[in-house]
């Protein structure tokens, strides 16, 4: 039996896959959706890389660590660690090869920094709860408790532009690792304290330029090009 003229099979089947391999949004990705007041964007940001189970579970261990070898040896490790998994996860929610919702983001109405904007914002805020928690656990004073917030956005907003300039999530960890692990060993060698990269109080405002400068070149990196949707 032939198929009618006015029957497209191609179109049908294409229906069919779609409901075939159509994704239920989880509860908190309905939320996130009636915050956002975007589906696609709730979409992009509850399939960041860095803020899926694994990878939450992974920071929370390094900084729970972290906090056990602070409460042993007096030394800020907690402190010391969060910008370096904050930095971790800000790179890894910008990537082709590493988003398993690029394909989405590129055809979705939204515009790639928006979505990049939210995705770095909320992990930054997840970073920062879990690195308060394990600084209070250590029992670090009250100025390492919040003296690494500034140098974590600085380290996250360099490991960001790297991320955006050489389109690589891998490259932005690198970069922004490199650059605190030999800021943190300067420090050391300079004031013969290895917390005092995150305690001397005349770092702020370098922290604050870095920081500053980085998310300038994020804004530029991610600018849509006139004529081009």
């Amino acid at each position: 039996m032939g198929v009618p003229d006015d029957v497209d099979l191609d179109r049908v089947w294409v229906g069919v896959a779609a409901q075939v391999w159509r994704r239920r949004p989880h509860r908190i990705e309905r939320l996130a959706a009636i915050v956002l007041r975007s589906p696609g964007l709730a979409r992009a940001l509850t399939t960041t890389p860095s803020l899926l189970p694994g990878s939450l579970i992974a920071t929370a261990l390094i900084l729970a660590v972290g906090s056990l070898a602070a409460r042993e040896t007096g030394t800020p490790y907690a402190a010391l660690l969060a910008p370096v998994a904050a930095a971790a996860g800000i790179a890894y929610s910008y990537g082709a090869g590493t988003d398993p919702a690029w394909e989405l983001i590129r055809a979705t109405a939204v515009s790639d920094r928006m979505i990049l904007l939210v995705r770095a914002l909320a992990v930054f805020a997840v970073n920062a709860v879990l690195g308060l928690l394990a600084s209070l656990a250590s029992g670090a004073a009250t100025v390492l408790t919040f003296g690494w917030l500034l140098p974590m956005t600085a380290v996250c907003a360099l490991a960001l532009a790297a991320a955006t300039l050489a389109r690589s999530a891998t490259a932005g960890l690198a970069v922004g690792t490199a650059a605190w692990l030999v800021d943190v060993a300067s420090r050391r060698l300079a004031g013969g304290r290895l917390g005092a990269a995150v305690s001397d109080a005349a770092l702020s405002v370098p922290y604050l330029i870095v920081a500053v400068c980085c998310a300038a070149v994020v804004v530029y990196a991610t600018r849509t090009e006139r004529g081009v949707s």
